[in-house]
């Protein structure tokens, strides 16, 4: 399989490999197995490597790096860390799932990542899986530019009330024409100021400044 050249992977159970790309359809047709024990197994696999990372790589609460793994072991970063992988140019579907958009479906494709790590996981044992996410995944989570949610200022919340902490959004700067205007918007926790985001719009800045703190509290600010 290609895959194995892609990550310097030598197997040793290729069939491993196969079914963590089989999807039910293919799965079906074929009289084989799909990918979801495995899928189940990559999880659990998952969740052990980030808790680990956070640990040692923050000072965050219980509480806080249980919210945080939330976010990077879940189904939308997994659809992230396997397209930046491209996991779904292997997928195995059946006709029917394959002409309606299987291959780029985010439930399908975080199912094989998680499948993915478990063959690995029983193929090379768990010191290589663990090597194998902070090789290739862990650089995706420290990319700045990423995130894995898309509203920034719920997630905030849910964040800060783990600790009952007070959260508010503060307008510092506001310049330009009336029909266009820039807002600079400052989110305190606690009165501590955590983030700052600059946008045309009041909503656009303040999703921006709980961006920017959310990026600082990964980093056990």
């Amino acid at each position: 399989m290609e895959v194995f050249e892609k990550f310097n992977i030598t197997p040793n159970h290729e069939s491993l490999y196969r079914k963590a790309f089989t999807h039910t359809s293919f799965a079906n047709e074929h009289g084989l197995v799909s990918y979801e024990r495995l899928e189940y197994l990559g999880d659990a696999v998952m969740e052990l490597v980030i808790s680990e990372y956070l640990y040692k790589n923050t000072d965050n609460s219980e509480g806080e790096m249980t919210k945080l793994r939330s976010y990077y072991v879940c189904e939308n970063a997994h659809y992230e860390y396997s397209k930046k992988l491209g996991l779904n140019e292997y997928l195995l579907l059946g006709h029917g799932e394959e002409e309606t958009g299987g291959r780029d479906r985010k439930a399908i494709v975080a199912d094989i990542y998680e499948a993915f790590i478990g063959a690995i996981f029983l193929d090379q044992g768990f010191e290589y899986a663990k090597n194998f996410i902070y090789k290739y995944v862990i650089p995706i989570i420290e990319d700045k530019s990423n995130c894995f949610f898309n509203d920034y200022k719920s997630v905030l919340q849910e964040f800060v009330q783990t600790d009952k902490r007070s959260l508010v959004y503060q307008v510092v700067d506001e310049s330009g024409p009336a029909h266009n205007k820039t807002f600079t918007i400052v989110v305190k926790i606690d009165d501590i100021i955590y983030g700052k985001g600059i946008a045309g719009s009041k909503k656009e800045a303040e999703q921006l400044a709980a961006k920017d703190a959310l990026q600082k509290a990964q980093n056990g600010r």
